[in-house]
């Protein structure tokens, strides 16, 4: 598993160009994996929504503008400069859209909210860097209200013939395009570790099934270079 220590340290380092090496790196993908993760969690009308690892907030931004009954939105995050992005954004927003969200530094793997507090709880690309699954997802369960749903976007295991061919590119063209974009190679080479590592659709739904959760269900996109996976407490 990551070193929390370690993972804050290189989130801090990449964080002014982190948007910008998610799209140039994704191909734009990135922003189309994130708003079909809103529309995913729009059919079930959250009112109380927690986007855990919000990183420079693009998802607690969505939620804003595309869930109509989203009354209140908390973005937390356990590195401070990223979660300074996502407050610059907000400040810089001319149309002042985005007065239900609230900014928050925060552990994924100590939560600092109370029990049953959400009606809904989103992480994007950020379990997988999670020092301790089960208890980050025990402590995604813990905020959630009885009935309230969990979305995770994350990196998965690509279908079979796609898996060649993305390897390749994890391996040798990411890092040496993201150290360019971002100034922070290493950073990259960890994504790639981490990605490859990272379990595949079935072994993490039963994390989730561990971790006390119902009605799992997970879906790949992208040749299955990304999954959604939901589940129920």
């Amino acid at each position: 598993m990551p070193e929390p220590t370690a993972v804050n340290s290189m989130f801090a380092r990449i964080a002014r160009r982190y948007d910008l090496a998610n799209r140039l790196l994704s191909g734009g993908l990135d922003m189309w994996w994130r708003w079909r993760l809103v529309r995913n969690m729009r059919a079930c009308t959250p009112t109380d929504i927690l986007d855990l690892a919000t990183g420079s907030g693009d998802v607690a931004f969505s939620i804003s503008r595309n869930i109509p009954s989203a009354n209140r939105i908390v973005g937390m995050d356990f590195c401070q400069p990223m979660l300074d992005e996502a407050i610059d954004k907000q400040a810089d927003d001319s149309k002042k859209r985005y007065g239900n969200i609230s900014f928050r530094q925060g552990d994924g793997l100590d939560l600092p909210l109370q029990d049953n507090e959400f009606d809904a709880v989103a992480i994007s690309f950020g379990l997988r860097n999670m020092g301790d699954r089960h208890r980050s997802l025990t402590e995604m369960k813990r905020v959630l209200r009885p009935g309230g749903r969990l979305f995770v976007l994350e990196f998965s295991q690509p279908i079979c013939w796609f898996r060649p061919i993305y390897l390749f590119y994890l391996r040798h063209i990411l890092p040496w395009l993201a150290g360019i974009l971002s100034g922070d190679r290493t950073a990259y080479v960890y994504l790639n570790e981490t990605i490859e590592a990272f379990p595949n659709r079935d072994a993490l739904s039963a994390e989730f099934l561990a971790a006390g959760f119902n009605r799992v269900q997970a879906q790949g996109w992208t040749f299955g270079v990304v999954a959604l996976h939901t589940a129920v407490k």
